[in-house]
């Protein structure tokens, strides 16, 4: 009786955490998904993506062991270039048709310091899975007086796009490339915290 007794502790215990974990929310209108790629050697090219979803399980209180998946809408790549956002759609690129997401699932989040993380996790670009480490910046926390919280944090990694599957590649005459293998990502994302009963 008294071991059946411990069992069911341990069940309401567990279930209670499951109950209590926090929940936050990617706000798109205060986030974005940016990328950068050199061109010609010399300059940067930069690009964002419109649509996306993030969510962040929370771990601790201060967010170690948290668990995140982020998904985007290839098709919403924007350059303010017409022409080569058509070009970045296409089979050259993302082959948005094929592949209209791109996923990150997070495998670990490590606190490194005051307010810095290592979040690890799979990317999978054009049905192509790599691990990739992100370097976060946890930049602030805000809430108002009815208990509405948000959180701020800023991401960023550096990819080989090769590895992904997107192998469009041109040289120029000195032997470079016209667009660079390696993608600087930058994610700025503002999270809403979930209150309670609210829809996930």
């Amino acid at each position: 009786m008294k071991t059946l007794t411990v069992l069911l502790f341990a069940l309401l215990v567990a279930v209670g955490s499951l109950t209590a974990q926090t929940t936050w929310k990617g706000d798109k209108a205060h986030s974005r998904v940016e990328f950068t790629v050199t061109h010609l050697l010399i300059s940067e090219v930069t690009g964002r993506f419109t649509d996306f979803d993030a969510t962040l399980e929370q771990g601790a209180d201060d967010f170690s062991g948290s668990k995140v998946q982020a998904t985007i809408r290839t098709a919403s790549v924007n350059t303010d270039n017409e022409f080569r956002d058509k070009d970045l759609r296409s089979d050259n690129f993302f082959n948005a048709d094929s592949f209209p997401t791109i996923t990150f699932k997070s495998t670990k989040f490590e606190k490194t310091g005051k307010d810095t993380y290592l979040i690890t996790g799979d990317l999978t670009i054009r049905n192509i899975t790599k691990s990739v480490v992100l370097n976060a910046v946890l930049k602030g926390q805000y809430s108002d007086s009815k208990g509405h919280a948000k959180a701020g944090f800023k991401a960023t990694t550096t990819i080989d796009r090769f590895e992904f599957g997107i192998k469009w590649n041109r040289t120029i005459e000195t032997g470079g490339l016209v667009a660079s293998k390696e993608v600087g990502i930058t994610l700025l994302f503002e999270l809403n915290k979930q209150m309670p009963g609210a829809s996930k």
